[in-house]
C-alpha cells in the first residue's frame, strides 16, 4: 500500500478549529514536511489548490500558496518522492498546464503528476470574473474530459488539434514532452466523477468515512471498480484519512475532542453554504460529504484516532478493500505527525514492512 501526505498548502491544514494548531503556509514549512516524508519512505506528496477560504475566527484557508509553483520548488530539493500539483482547470488552460507539468517533470527527473479538479466553490472564480455560470455545475466533468484529452495528446504526441464544446486547439504544440508517463489523479465520488476517473485518471481519491472505521470507504472503491470494468482500465482508489495519534488511545481521543470543542462554526457555515450552491449534481459528490455538519471540523474525512499501535493496526486494514492502492494522509500537527508516522507508526504496519527510511537505505 502506498502512503502519501496531503501537504498543508493552506493555513491550519484540515482542521476548522480554534483549538487546533494555527499556522500560515510557507515554502519552508512544506519543504520540512516533504523532506521528512521522503526520509521515511512516503511514496508521494500532493498539494491542493484553493483560491478563496472560508473565513471565520480562524480565517480558514484564507491564506494559500499556489500549487504548481510550490511543487516546482519541492521538486528541486527532493530526490525520490513523487509530487503532485493540482490544476484549477477553470482558470488554467490545458496547454499551459501541460507545459508547466513538462517543466516540473524536468526539474524532478520524472517524479511529477497532476491532480485535476473541476472547481466547486463559486466565489473562488467569481471574485476574478471567471465563473462560467451555475450551469457549469452540470457540465463540469464534460469540460474536464476535454481538458484531460488535450493534456494527454500534448504529453504523448507533442501536438493537439482537438475540437470540442469547450476547447478548440489549432496545431497546439508542446516540446519538450515529459520524460516519464505523466500520472493523472482525480477525486471523483459522484457517478460522473467515477466515470471520468475510469476513463481518464490513473488514481481516484476518495474520502475515508467515520472515526476508526478504516474500511468504510469500501462502497466507493467498489463503485470505481464497476466503472473501470466498463473502460477496461486499471485505476486504483486512494483513501483520504486524518491521523490523530499519541502515546495512548486516551491521549489521542482527548486531542480529538479538544479540536471538536473549538470548531470554527462561522467557517463551517461558509462551507455548508458553498456546498449547497450546486443544485445540478446529486447527493453523492465529495463536496456534499465535506459540508455534512456531522464532522465538518475536519471536513468529514475519515479519521484514525488512537495510540501509535492502534493507528498502525487500523491502517493495515485498509488494503483489504479490493482495488485500494494507498492512502493520502493529513495530520493535526504535520511536522510532528509525519515524524511520528515514520518512527512510531509505519514500523508497526505489516503492509509497510518493506519500507526503509532514507538513512537506512543509504547505509
Amino acid at each position: 500500500m502506498e502512503i502519501g501526505v496531503f501537504i498543508p498548502i493552506g493555513n491550519n491544514g484540515w482542521l476548522l478549529s480554534e483549538n487546533a494548531p494555527q499556522y500560515k503556509p510557507s515554502f519552508e514549512l512544506n519543504k520540512e514536511i516533504t523532506l521528512k516524508a521522503e526520509k521515511y519512505g512516503f511514496d508521494f506528496a500532493l498539494s491542493m489548490i484553493k483560491l478563496r477560504g472560508f473565513g471565520g475566527k480562524t480565517e480558514f484557508w484564507d491564506h494559500n500558496l499556489e500549487s504548481f509553483t510550490l511543487m516546482a520548488g519541492l521538486a528541486a530539493v527532493t530526490t525520490r518522492i513523487k509530487l503532485f500539483a493540482t490544476a484549477a482547470s477553470l482558470v488554467m488552460p490545458p496547454a499551459i498546464v501541460a507545459r508547466m507539468a513538462s517543466t516540473i517533470d524536468s526539474i524532478s527527473n520524472g517524479r511529477f503528476g497532476i491532480n485535476l479538479v473541476t472547481g466547486w466553490q463559486r466565489p473562488e472564480y467569481s471574485q476574478m470574473g471567471m465563473w462560467p455560470g451555475d450551469e457549469y455545475f452540470g457540465k463540469r466533468y464534460a469540460y474536464l474530459a476535454e481538458y484531460a484529452t488535450i493534456l494527454r495528446e500534448l504529453w504523448e504526441k507533442g501536438q493537439s488539434d482537438f475540437k470540442g464544446e469547450f476547447f478548440q486547439m489549432d496545431d497546439c504544440r508542446l516540446s519538450p514532452q515529459p520524460q516519464a508517463d505523466m500520472k493523472v489523479i482525480c477525486a471523483g465520488s459522484s457517478n460522473a466523477g467515477m466515470e471520468f476517473s475510469a476513463k481518464y485518471a490513473d488514481y481516484n481519491f476518495c474520502f475515508g468515512v467515520g472515526v476508526n472505521t478504516p474500511t468504510a470507504f469500501a462502497p466507493a472503491a467498489e463503485r470505481l471498480r464497476e466503472a473501470t470494468s466498463k473502460t477496461g482500465r486499471d485505476v486504483s482508489s486512494f483513501v483520504l484519512f486524518m491521523i490523530i495519534a499519541d502515546e495512548t488511545d486516551e491521549a489521542a481521543r482527548a486531542k480529538w475532542e479538544h479540536y471538536k470543542a473549538g470548531a470554527d462554526e462561522e467557517a463551517i457555515k461558509w462551507l455548508g453554504v458553498q456546498g449547497a450552491a450546486d443544485t445540478k449534481s446529486g447527493s453523492d459528490t465529495n463536496v456534499r460529504q465535506m459540508a455534512d455538519p456531522v464532522s465538518a471540523v475536519n471536513i468529514n474525512m475519515g479519521t484514525l484516532v488512537g495510540s501509535y499501535e492502534t493507528v498502525a493496526r487500523l491502517l493495515d486494514e485498509v488494503p483489504s478493500v479490493p482495488g485500494t492502492g494507498g492512502v493520502l494522509l493529513t495530520f493535526d500537527d504535520f511536522v510532528k505527525g509525519v515524524e511520528d508516522f515514520g518512527t512510531k507508526i509505519q514500523p508497526l504496519m505489516a503492509c509497510r514492512k518493506h519500507v526503509k527510511p532514507l538513512l537506512e537505505a543509504a547505509e
